[in-house]
């Protein structure tokens, strides 16, 4: 119970009137309805201050029962809750202001520990609803997830750089064979020739070549022309082996290994000969062409 403000007692033998009337008289009946007047006023007295304790105290209670709730609860049913909570502590709280303040003496904090209702939680109060939620503790289920889930990503980035490396390879060796086949083409071309369509072997070889080479061939195609015919040649060419020797999107190097069989006025019957040639392919359009050929012993 909180401390009262000290009166005076009904029976304290150091305020007795020292000129007390004698027995019998008027004056005894008085006395007597005046000290239990003063009794019945102490005991409102001390039942108003309990009252008003115990208004405080449920204030304060309903008080964190509604910031709990509207923490915990959804957006609308909380907000409904917390308006009939501060409702009731309005209500608590004018219940509190209703007590004549003159007459209330002040409530000492941590008067009500005793009793559980009142005291040290008032002051705990105010820090509990500035305290900062904890952060979960990591448990064994979220560090296997957590694996799981780093194992997982690692797994698909190596399938799909694998992918990719396959898909790389595999256009790498469509291109060399792309490579390998125009050479293989170009030497038959460049090669093969017969004196009776000397003109159109010559103007084939012509289509197939680009850029300085067929620049070259184009000036001399008219005695290359003269000559085959005046020879009679007849040339027949076999490849035996290709190897591209490096290789870009749109131009190659191919080595080349081939063999012949000449015919001609001048002796040659079926004569067979090996030729080791270096053809560079360039690209232009779709075509691949020859922009260049090199014997190489």
């Amino acid at each position: 119970m909180p401390p009262f403000r000290r009166r005076a007692s009904v029976i304290d033998a150091d305020q007795i009137d020292e000129t007390t009337p004698p027995p019998g008289s008027g004056g005894d009946g008085n006395r007597a309805r005046a000290l239990a007047e003063e009794a019945e006023a102490e005991a409102a007295e001390a039942e108003a201050i309990a009252a008003a304790a115990r208004a405080r105290a449920r204030a304060l209670r309903l008080r964190r029962e509604a910031e709990e709730s509207v923490q915990k609860s959804s957006a609308g049913a909380s907000l409904d809750e917390s308006r009939d909570s501060e409702t009731e502590v309005a209500d608590a709280l004018g219940a509190t202001e209703a007590v004549d303040a003159d007459d209330v003496p002040e409530v000492v904090e941590g008067d009500l520990d005793a009793d559980g209702d009142y005291g040290a939680d008032v002051e705990d109060a105010a820090p509990a609803r500035r305290r900062r939620p904890r952060l979960p503790r990591p448990t064994w289920r979220g560090i296997v997830a957590a694996l799981v889930i780093l194992v997982t990503a690692a797994l698909l980035a190596l399938s799909g750089y694998m992918i990719w490396e396959h898909r790389e390879a595999e256009r790498l060796r469509q291109l060399d064979a792309e490579y390998s086949a125009a050479a293989r083409q170009s030497v038959v071309t460049l090669m093969s020739l017969n004196f009776n369509n000397a003109e159109e072997d010559v103007q084939r070889i012509i289509d197939n070549s680009t850029g300085e080479f067929k620049d070259d061939f184009e000036l001399q195609a008219q005695d290359f022309v003269q000559v085959a015919q005046d020879s009679k040649v007849i040339t027949e060419v076999s490849v035996n082996a290709t190897g591209v020797e490096s290789m870009t999107e749109d131009s190659a190097v191919v080595l080349v290994a081939a063999s012949s069989r000449v015919t001609n006025t001048g002796g040659a019957n079926q004569e067979p000969r090996t030729w080791r040639l270096s053809v560079h392919l360039q690209r232009e359009g779709d075509q691949l062409k020859m922009s260049k050929v090199e014997f190489v012993p």
